[in-house]
C-alpha cells in the first residue's frame, strides 16, 4: 500500500516490482492537483492498484476478517495484541512521536508506525506536526 508518492519514486518503483510479482497493490489517493499524489493515481491506473480509503480497505485487500489487524484485542493465550498496545500508549491530550509510543508500548518503531497507519485509517488515532494522539472517540 502507498500512501504518498511522487510521479517518479522509489515507492512507485517498488509498487511496479511487486505488480510484476503478482502482489495486492493499493493506494491512498490524493488531490489531483498534489504533485505527492502523482505516483498514487499512477497505481490505480497502471498498476491495476485498488483504491484505499479505509483500514477496512487495506484489510479486504490483505485477506484479513473484520478485525483490527491480524491478530484480535486480546489473543488466545491472553496476550495483548500489538495495535492495542500502540493505541494504550498514546495519550488524548499529549502527541506523542514513534519513538516514544514505541518505548511506552514496547513494539518496534517500524511497526509501531504501521499500525498507527492501520489505527488512522480506522479514525482512532490523528497526527500533525507534534506528533501522534488519540482521538476522542
Amino acid at each position: 500500500m502507498v500512501v504518498e508518492a511522487g510521479w517518479r519514486s522509489g515507492s512507485l518503483n517498488t509498487a511496479g516490482h511487486a505488480a510484476a510479482l503478482g502482489r495486492a497493490l493499493g493506494a491512498v489517493p490524493g488531490p489531483v492537483t498534489s504533485a505527492a499524489s502523482a505516483g498514487c493515481h499512477r497505481i490505480l491506473r497502471e498498476y491495476d492498484g485498488r483504491c484505499i480509503t479505509s483500514a477496512e480497505d487495506v484489510r479486504e485487500m490483505l485477506g484479513w476478517s473484520n478485525q483490527a489487524g491480524p491478530a484480535v484485542a486480546v489473543e488466545g493465550d491472553g496476550r495483548t495484541d500489538d495495535a492495542t498496545r500502540v493505541l494504550d500508549a498514546l495519550s488524548t491530550r499529549t502527541p506523542r512521536n514513534v519513538a516514544e509510543i514505541a518505548r511506552r508500548s514496547g513494539v518496534a518503531g517500524e511497526e509501531v508506525t504501521a499500525w498507527l497507519g492501520f489505527l488512522e485509517l480506522d479514525g482512532r488515532v490523528v497526527s500533525d506536526e507534534r506528533g501522534w494522539r488519540r482521538t476522542a472517540s
